[in-house]
């Protein structure tokens, strides 16, 4: 019986990994460059870590794959993780909780249920946490960095959407809701369903025509939100903290020269988000986002510590990245021919290839690997060694491995003379 893939998985052939290192290696490199130290997390983490704090919506919240521990009906539940912050926080927590700042950055998987499987259930994010610091430079950073790690990648079309999570609960409360509605509303709008207000009928006919406005509109530019700001001071006084740090974001995110769009009522990931929040997006494919979250560390039991993160979406971003940047300047390939009696010559003079930066294949006697340049047969006669290049139909003689490394770094210095 042909045994297939569990459903709502995906295999990544050597192709895609390459995609994947190279999404993995920019972020790497973009994030140790800024000052964060990698982290990494548990797989699977007690169920009570993403209930008792309240962090995830309830939609979230039963998707996520739970089941007992191995000591049967009186083992604690766990979960796969179903995010990548939650655990941050906690390992901040058990481990870092003393310092002022973290910078921190992870590259893990996810795993969410879909009940067709023709979803993704198990999900690649890089992601970082900026803990520590609740200003608003804190929030451009990381937007800043998340833009950058994209622009290295030549992305392009690349939307930068942005919200605030004070402003949304700021309306919530006006409209007059009670605690339980407020938080339905909320969570619905975090799980993307951006007419949730729209359908809500307030107690005060009067704030319906200044809410609903507001909400509906969208702009590019600090001088939007002081505009909104001016026209709910009296009203609506209760959103101005909320604005005054969305204009301080976008006032830093103008001056780096970053794009941005405001969309208010928009909002998308997890019940923990307190202030701005951000979502990132090719065409209408979301890529990444993230936001601040200072409740989060607070109600897990860390103190009163303030937090700010963002993931970028690795699956998605395998399907944007474009040819012509993977190819990038990779290592020349050789393949090492060999007679039987020289074979431990053969498997020394490949050792000393990949030390001279080569990537270098011992032929098995099967067919040569297409795409090839160069092969380097080994023989137990005089000449010892012989060169071939498939692009010139061309072969160099040698007597030793330093003289091939020496043709061969000489053929390269020519390349890259001409280019």
């Amino acid at each position: 019986m042909r045994v297939q893939r569990c459903k709502g998985t995906r295999d990544l052939s050597p192709e895609e990994m390459v995609r994947f290192r190279l999404i993995e290696g920019v972020f790497r490199e973009c994030c140790l460059n800024w000052g964060y130290r990698e982290v990494k997390t548990p797989t699977i983490e007690y169920l009570h870590l993403f209930t008792s704090a309240g962090t995830l919506t309830p939609s979230m919240l039963g998707k996520v794959y739970s089941f007992l521990d191995w000591d049967g009906w009186s083992g604690e539940r766990v979960v796969l993780r179903p995010d990548g912050t939650i655990p941050i926080a906690r390992l901040y927590i058990d481990t870092a909780g003393k310092k002022d700042l973290s910078r921190l950055f992870y590259v893990t998987n996810t795993f969410i249920f879909e009940e067709t499987g023709r979803k993704t259930r198990e999900r690649w994010q890089c992601g970082t946490e900026l803990i520590g610091v609740g200003s608003p430079r804190a929030d451009a950073e990381l937007i800043s960095l998340a833009l950058e790690v994209l622009k290295k990648l030549k992305l392009d079309g690349v939307k930068l959407r942005l919200s605030h999570a004070g402003l949304i609960k700021a309306l919530l409360v006006k409209l007059g809701l009670s605690p339980e509605e407020q938080s339905q509303i909320f969570d619905q709008i975090l799980d993307g369903n951006g007419e949730a207000l729209a359908r809500i009928k307030s107690e005060k006919p009067e704030l319906e025509n200044i809410i609903f406005p507001l909400l509906s509109l969208k702009g590019k530019s600090s001088g939007f939100l002081k505009n909104l700001k001016a026209l709910s001071a009296r009203s609506l006084p209760e959103m101005g903290p909320c604005l005054d740090n969305l204009i301080d974001i976008v006032d830093i995110l103008e001056a780096l020269g970053d794009k941005y769009q405001i969309d208010i009522a928009s909002g998308a990931g997890f019940e923990y988000y307190t202030g701005v929040i951000f979502q990132l997006f090719i065409g209408k494919e979301k890529i990444g986002g993230g936001g601040r979250y200072d409740a989060l560390i607070p109600a897990m039991g860390g103190g009163n510590v303030p937090a700010s993160g963002f993931a970028l979406y690795i699956d998605r971003l395998m399907n944007s990245v474009k040819p012509e940047i993977l190819a990038g300047s990779p290592a020349q390939r050789i393949l090492v021919t060999a007679e039987a009696e020289v074979l431990k010559e053969a498997f020394d003079t490949a050792g000393r290839l990949r030390a001279a930066g080569y990537v270098v294949e011992i032929s098995l006697g099967d067919r040569a690997p297409a795409g090839l340049r160069w092969t380097l047969d080994i023989r137990n006669r005089a000449p010892c060694f012989v060169l071939r290049d498939k692009v010139k139909s061309a072969k160099v003689e040698a007597r030793s491995v330093g003289e091939v490394i020496a043709f061969l770094e000489d053929e390269s210095a020519r390349k890259d003379s001409l280019a």
